[in-house]
């Protein structure tokens, strides 16, 4: 059976998440049933990575076996044309053919999630359920000096959901920038080969924290040192949040 690659783009606001769940409508789901009509059998659907209920993504990732070839621009063809014909808000940006020991998830060596704060007074408009919106006015350069201390290899089970099913707290995060993207706008980067369950969001409450003033640098230090969920800051909305990019 002939393997394909290929990168999603998907607005997760109408979703329960991206694992397929029974009664509920989730982006797995989605690509599934859309693959499938086309396909003419049934499609297991692999992805790079599970985002949760609100949770967007700009450059999903995910492989599929069919039963026979297909030149890969149909497949793209084919699947958005059902995609949106079922009013789901999923592309397929490209698809091509993998090796056959291609894995969109085990293969992966690095994840790119990218989250955005509108931070400004008014209500937000056009991207409300795109960002987080944030009245009080948040000091970026203390954002980005505190998020350097969680740059690095720790145990992050202070910034790790209590239903994360990771086998060890321990990861190494390559990156983590803070950096303004416009007028009222924000932009918070994190990279890693892997992230717990509610990592990114859990960093970026933190850090809104410090931005606030309420914590400093030291604080963020602090919460990481206790290895404990309960130092940790707020769990930024789910809503602000994007798988931007999958590294093979």
């Amino acid at each position: 059976m002939p393997r394909y690659r290929l990168t999603i783009e998907y607005d997760g606001t109408p979703f329960f998440g991206w694992q397929r769940q029974d009664g509920l409508m989730t982006v797995q789901q989605a690509l599934e049933e859309a693959i499938a009509q086309f396909a003419r059998h049934r499609v297991t659907v692999f992805g790079a990575g599970r985002t949760d209920t609100g949770v967007h993504g700009l450059g999903q990732v995910i492989h599929i076996d069919l039963e026979r070839a297909w030149d890969p621009a149909k497949i793209a063809e084919a699947a958005n044309g059902i995609l949106k014909q079922a009013d789901h808000p999923v592309a397929v940006l490209d698809a091509e053919l993998a090796p056959e020991n291609f894995d969109a998830r085990f293969s992966a060596k690095s994840r790119s999630y990218r989250y955005r704060i509108v931070n400004r007074r008014a209500n937000l408009t056009v991207e409300r359920d795109r960002a987080w919106h944030v009245k009080k006015p948040l000091d970026i350069a203390a954002m980005q000096d505190a998020a350097q201390v969680l740059v690095g290899h720790h145990d992050f089970t202070t910034f790790r959901s209590l239903n994360c099913q990771a086998k060890s707290p321990m990861k190494t995060l390559d990156r983590l920038d803070v950096a303004a993207s416009g007028p009222e706008r924000i932009e918070i980067v994190a990279v890693s080969r892997s992230f717990l369950h509610n990592q990114v969001r859990s960093m970026v409450g933190t850090l809104k924290l410090v931005g606030e003033g309420k914590w400093t640098r030291a604080d963020v230090a602090a919460a990481l040192e206790a290895r404990d969920r309960k130092a940790c800051g707020p769990v930024a909305p789910a809503c602000g949040l994007y798988l931007e990019a999958v590294g093979y």
